[in-house]
């Protein structure tokens, strides 16, 4: 699989891929502080809800590791404003603001145990941090099991599936292994997949550069069609189910997810495909009700009107550049966490 993300867990460096130069060239690029660390997430050069989270929290590890902590106090205070800025970097995905929820009420209880030293303090912020590769993994690989044997379920008749998806979900977006294209892989390694179907995912590409990327490097059986082909793949293939990830979930199961992911909904429901939607439970947001709650993140017009430095629209056009939509309850079959596959109407249940 691909590593998107390089921690030495021995000295504290981080390296993570530029997606940007992806597929045609692989480089490293070295996060040194929090600033880094929002730069590479706001610029896109690092994306995916898990992934933006982790390498959030990576970066503020990567610059507490050789401080000298003396005032826990003001070690917290410190902590909790770097967690807030490295959030504005991506207002929609709520992982990293769930993350740094959990890490400040970590830092609060340290702070008030008069048993642990300031070093302490940091060291076991720090273990947590790192913690999150790991258990991201696993989140990841449970959600490939409880959705792979969800669909073979209502396909036991078929020999093989077809599948479709959008945008990228893989080990790119991810810790490793992936959501959405995890439940790809587990299909692939039960050997009950014919061909995962990916779109292009305009305007930045992800299907195309990213996720065809990592298909072709892992010898994946992958067919990739513009995001205008879908419901002409409906009804001409023989799809059993889309899985797409999240970066957002409300608690109805409204989900925000990738520009163009609400069409292919509308487009399933109306061809009679199933919808899944495959996320660490660290993407549904218990404090948003509905996906009206949701921010929706606009992206600079650039990403539209130009392709590789040259424009390829006419000069003085406004431009609407969404980066996600709202896909509606109503719309998925099922919502794929590493605790199981969820009904939207469920969902609530995850929480109590």
């Amino acid at each position: 699989m691909l590593q998107a993300i390089k921690f030495n867990s021995e000295n504290g460096t981080l390296e993570v891929i530029d997606q940007l130069l992806l597929p045609h060239l692989m480089k490293y690029i070295k996060i040194n502080s929090v600033e880094d660390g929002w730069n590479v997430i706001n610029k896109m050069q690092v994306r995916g809800a898990p992934c933006i989270a982790i390498v959030g929290a990576l970066s503020l590890a990567v610059e507490i590791w050789k401080e000298n902590v003396t005032d826990k106090k003001l070690f917290l205070s410190e902590i909790e404003g770097k967690l807030n800025y490295l959030i504005s970097a991506r207002p929609t995905a709520v992982n990293i603001k769930k993350e740094s929820q959990t890490l400040l009420e970590l830092g609060t209880e340290l702070c008030n145990d008069n048993n642990c030293t300031p070093q302490e303090m940091k060291q076991k912020f720090i273990d947590r941090i790192v913690s999150m590769l790991e258990k991201d993994i696993a989140d990841n690989k449970a959600i490939g099991k409880f959705g792979s044997e969800s669909i073979l379920a209502k396909c036991q008749a078929l020999k093989s599936v077809n599948l479709l998806t959008h945008c990228n979900t893989g080990s790119l977006a991810t810790a490793g292994y992936g959501t959405a294209l995890g439940v790809v892989r587990a299909m692939q390694e039960a050997g009950r997949l014919n061909t995962i179907f990916l779109t292009e995912t305009r305007p930045y590409n992800q299907g195309s550069r990213l996720t065809a990327f990592e298909m072709v490097h892992e010898k994946f059986n992958a067919t990739l069609i513009c995001d205008s082909s879908v419901a002409y793949l409906f009804q001409k293939k023989h799809i059993q189910a889309v899985v797409v990830g999240a970066d957002r979930v409300a608690l109805n199961g409204d989900t925000a997810n990738k520009i163009g992911t609400y069409q292919i909904a509308c487009l399933a429901k109306h061809h009679g495909v199933d919808f899944y939607v495959c996320a660490p439970l660290s993407s549904i947001d218990p404090t948003i009700t509905s996906g009206d709650q949701i921010v929706i993140e606009e992206r600079p017009e650039r990403e539209m009107t130009y392709l590789n430095g040259s424009r390829i629209a006419a000069p003085g056009i406004s431009v609407w550049n969404p980066a996600f939509d709202i896909t509606p309850a109503n719309l998925i079959t099922g919502i794929i966490t590493e605790k199981g596959v969820y009904e939207p109407k469920d969902l609530q249940s995850c929480f109590e």
